[in-house]
Protein backbone atom coordinates (compact mmCIF):
# COMPACT_ATOMS: atom_id res chain seq x y z
CA UNK A 1 0.00 0.00 0.00
CA UNK A 2 1.31 3.43 -0.97
CA UNK A 3 0.67 6.52 1.15
CA UNK A 4 0.93 10.26 0.66
CA UNK A 5 3.63 12.40 2.21
CA UNK A 6 0.99 14.19 4.29
CA UNK A 7 -0.32 10.89 5.64
CA UNK A 8 3.23 9.95 6.63
CA UNK A 9 3.66 13.23 8.54
CA UNK A 10 0.38 12.58 10.37
CA UNK A 11 1.34 8.98 11.21
CA UNK A 12 4.73 10.09 12.57
CA UNK A 13 3.10 12.80 14.69
CA UNK A 14 0.47 10.41 16.03
CA UNK A 15 3.14 7.81 16.86
CA UNK A 16 5.15 10.51 18.63
CA UNK A 17 2.07 11.56 20.63
CA UNK A 18 1.59 7.92 21.66
CA UNK A 19 5.08 8.04 23.17
CA UNK A 20 7.06 6.45 20.33
CA UNK A 21 9.29 9.51 19.98
CA UNK A 22 10.65 10.76 16.67
CA UNK A 23 14.22 10.24 17.91
CA UNK A 24 13.41 6.50 18.10
CA UNK A 25 11.98 6.56 14.56
CA UNK A 26 15.19 8.27 13.40
CA UNK A 27 17.36 5.71 15.18
CA UNK A 28 15.46 2.81 13.63
CA UNK A 29 15.48 4.42 10.17
CA UNK A 30 19.25 4.84 10.26
CA UNK A 31 19.81 1.34 11.64
CA UNK A 32 17.50 -0.26 9.03
CA UNK A 33 19.31 1.64 6.26
CA UNK A 34 22.70 0.39 7.43
CA UNK A 35 21.42 -3.20 7.56
CA UNK A 36 20.26 -2.95 3.94
CA UNK A 37 23.60 -1.49 2.90
CA UNK A 38 25.57 -4.21 4.71
CA UNK A 39 23.32 -6.91 3.17
CA UNK A 40 24.16 -5.52 -0.26
CA UNK A 41 27.84 -4.62 0.02
CA UNK A 42 29.10 -7.05 2.67
CA UNK A 43 31.85 -6.00 5.05
CA UNK A 44 32.15 -2.30 5.83
CA UNK A 45 35.66 -2.71 7.27
CA UNK A 46 37.91 0.12 5.98
CA UNK A 47 35.35 1.25 3.38
CA UNK A 48 35.50 4.98 2.69
CA UNK A 49 31.96 6.31 3.17
CA UNK A 50 30.88 9.91 2.64
CA UNK A 51 27.50 10.97 4.00
CA UNK A 52 25.98 14.23 2.77
CA UNK A 53 23.49 15.50 5.32
CA UNK A 54 20.95 18.29 5.20
CA UNK A 55 19.74 20.31 8.17
CA UNK A 56 16.43 18.49 8.64
CA UNK A 57 15.35 15.04 9.76
CA UNK A 58 16.53 13.37 6.56
CA UNK A 59 20.00 14.54 7.52
CA UNK A 60 19.40 13.17 10.99
CA UNK A 61 18.86 9.68 9.56
CA UNK A 62 22.26 10.03 7.89
CA UNK A 63 23.86 11.06 11.20
CA UNK A 64 22.52 7.86 12.78
CA UNK A 65 23.96 5.88 9.85
CA UNK A 66 27.38 7.49 10.44
CA UNK A 67 27.47 6.21 14.01
CA UNK A 68 26.40 2.68 13.04
CA UNK A 69 28.80 2.48 10.08
CA UNK A 70 31.68 3.60 12.26
CA UNK A 71 30.78 0.72 14.56
CA UNK A 72 31.12 -1.63 11.57
CA UNK A 73 34.68 -0.39 11.01
CA UNK A 74 34.02 1.93 8.08
CA UNK A 75 35.97 5.17 7.58
CA UNK A 76 33.11 7.65 7.74
CA UNK A 77 33.09 11.30 6.71
CA UNK A 78 29.99 13.41 7.31
CA UNK A 79 29.49 16.58 5.25
CA UNK A 80 26.85 18.79 6.89
CA UNK A 81 25.56 21.20 4.24
CA UNK A 82 25.40 24.25 6.46
CA UNK A 83 26.44 25.06 10.01
CA UNK A 84 25.52 23.00 13.08
CA UNK A 85 23.72 25.97 14.66
CA UNK A 86 21.16 25.79 11.84
CA UNK A 87 20.22 22.12 12.28
CA UNK A 88 16.43 22.26 12.39
CA UNK A 89 15.20 19.50 14.69
CA UNK A 90 16.04 18.38 18.21
CA UNK A 91 16.42 14.79 16.98
CA UNK A 92 19.10 15.78 14.48
CA UNK A 93 20.85 18.10 16.96
CA UNK A 94 20.99 15.21 19.44
CA UNK A 95 22.55 12.87 16.87
CA UNK A 96 25.07 15.52 15.74
CA UNK A 97 26.12 16.01 19.38
CA UNK A 98 26.92 12.28 19.67
CA UNK A 99 29.10 12.37 16.54
CA UNK A 100 31.01 15.33 18.00
CA UNK A 101 32.18 12.95 20.73
CA UNK A 102 33.35 10.36 18.16
CA UNK A 103 36.84 11.00 16.74
CA UNK A 104 36.25 7.93 14.53
CA UNK A 105 33.89 10.02 12.37
CA UNK A 106 35.30 12.88 10.28
CA UNK A 107 32.90 15.84 10.52
CA UNK A 108 32.88 18.63 7.96
CA UNK A 109 30.36 21.45 7.73
CA UNK A 110 29.79 24.78 6.03
CA UNK A 111 28.36 26.46 2.97
CA UNK A 112 31.36 25.47 0.86
CA UNK A 113 33.40 22.32 1.02
CA UNK A 114 36.50 20.87 -0.55
CA UNK A 115 35.66 17.35 -1.64
CA UNK A 116 38.93 15.48 -1.89
CA UNK A 117 37.36 12.16 -0.91
CA UNK A 118 37.76 8.89 -2.77
CA UNK A 119 34.58 7.23 -1.54
CA UNK A 120 33.57 3.60 -1.97
CA UNK A 121 30.03 4.56 -0.96
CA UNK A 122 28.16 7.88 -0.90
CA UNK A 123 25.05 8.26 1.23
CA UNK A 124 22.56 10.94 0.18
CA UNK A 125 20.63 12.16 3.20
CA UNK A 126 20.24 15.76 2.08
CA UNK A 127 16.50 16.11 1.40
CA UNK A 128 13.59 13.87 2.26
CA UNK A 129 9.98 14.91 1.93
CA UNK A 130 10.40 18.66 2.45
CA UNK A 131 11.41 19.72 -1.05
CA UNK A 132 9.94 22.75 -2.80
CA UNK A 133 11.24 24.95 -5.60
CA UNK A 134 14.74 24.98 -7.04
CA UNK A 135 17.59 23.39 -5.10
CA UNK A 136 20.19 26.02 -4.29
CA UNK A 137 23.79 25.97 -3.04
CA UNK A 138 25.46 24.27 -1.33
CA UNK A 139 22.97 21.46 -1.94
CA UNK A 140 23.12 21.64 -5.73
CA UNK A 141 26.91 21.17 -5.77
CA UNK A 142 26.65 18.23 -3.38
CA UNK A 143 24.08 16.53 -5.61
CA UNK A 144 26.24 17.14 -8.68
CA UNK A 145 29.23 15.68 -6.83
CA UNK A 146 27.18 12.58 -5.94
CA UNK A 147 26.21 12.07 -9.58
CA UNK A 148 29.71 12.65 -10.93
CA UNK A 149 31.49 10.31 -8.51
CA UNK A 150 32.02 6.71 -9.53
CA UNK A 151 31.00 4.63 -6.50
CA UNK A 152 27.97 2.98 -4.91
CA UNK A 153 25.24 5.50 -4.04
CA UNK A 154 22.60 5.04 -1.36
CA UNK A 155 19.59 7.34 -0.81
CA UNK A 156 17.94 7.77 2.58
CA UNK A 157 14.11 7.89 2.22
CA UNK A 158 14.25 9.39 -1.30
CA UNK A 159 16.95 10.53 -3.74
CA UNK A 160 17.45 14.26 -3.09
CA UNK A 161 15.55 16.35 -5.63
CA UNK A 162 12.88 13.71 -6.25
CA UNK A 163 9.44 14.68 -4.94
CA UNK A 164 8.18 11.60 -3.06
CA UNK A 165 4.60 12.70 -3.51
CA UNK A 166 4.50 13.23 -7.30
CA UNK A 167 7.64 11.65 -8.74
CA UNK A 168 8.58 15.04 -10.23
CA UNK A 169 12.18 16.23 -10.02
CA UNK A 170 13.73 19.55 -9.05
CA UNK A 171 16.36 21.37 -11.12
CA UNK A 172 18.98 18.91 -9.81
CA UNK A 173 18.48 15.43 -8.36
CA UNK A 174 20.61 12.51 -7.35
CA UNK A 175 20.71 9.15 -9.09
CA UNK A 176 21.28 6.27 -6.68
CA UNK A 177 21.82 2.51 -6.69
CA UNK A 178 19.59 1.85 -3.68
CA UNK A 179 16.89 3.77 -1.81
CA UNK A 180 15.45 2.81 1.55
CA UNK A 181 12.24 4.59 2.52
CA UNK A 182 10.45 4.17 5.82
CA UNK A 183 7.20 2.77 7.20
CA UNK A 184 5.35 2.61 3.88
CA UNK A 185 6.09 3.51 0.27
CA UNK A 186 5.29 7.12 -0.71
CA UNK A 187 3.32 7.37 -3.96
CA UNK A 188 5.86 9.23 -6.10
CA UNK A 189 8.99 7.23 -5.30
CA UNK A 190 8.40 4.06 -7.38
CA UNK A 191 7.70 6.19 -10.47
CA UNK A 192 11.44 6.90 -10.77
CA UNK A 193 13.23 3.57 -10.43
CA UNK A 194 15.86 5.09 -12.73
CA UNK A 195 16.79 7.39 -9.81
CA UNK A 196 16.07 5.18 -6.81
CA UNK A 197 17.78 1.98 -7.95
CA UNK A 198 16.77 -0.94 -5.72
CA UNK A 199 13.89 0.17 -3.55
CA UNK A 200 12.89 -0.95 -0.05
CA UNK A 201 10.31 0.23 2.48
CA UNK A 202 11.50 -0.58 6.00
CA UNK A 203 9.47 -0.65 9.21
CA UNK A 204 10.86 1.66 11.90
CA UNK A 205 8.72 0.65 14.86
CA UNK A 206 5.79 3.03 14.38
CA UNK A 207 2.75 1.40 16.04
CA UNK A 208 0.10 0.33 13.50
CA UNK A 209 -2.42 2.14 15.73
CA UNK A 210 -0.79 5.40 14.64
CA UNK A 211 -2.44 4.88 11.25
CA UNK A 212 -5.99 4.78 12.65
CA UNK A 213 -8.14 7.56 11.25
CA UNK A 214 -5.43 8.50 8.74
CA UNK A 215 -5.36 5.54 6.31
Amino acid sequence: MEITVDQMYQIENKGHDMGFLKKFMMENAGAASVRRLVDKIGTMESKNIVIFVGLGNNGGDGLVMARHLSGYGAKVSVVLLGIPEKIKTEESIWNWSILQKMPSVNLKFGETFDLDFKPDIIIDSIFGTGISGDIKEPYASAIKYINQTDCYKFAVDVPSGLDPQTGDTANVYSKCDMTVTFHKMKKGIPKRKDLTGELFAEKIGIPPEAEEGIL
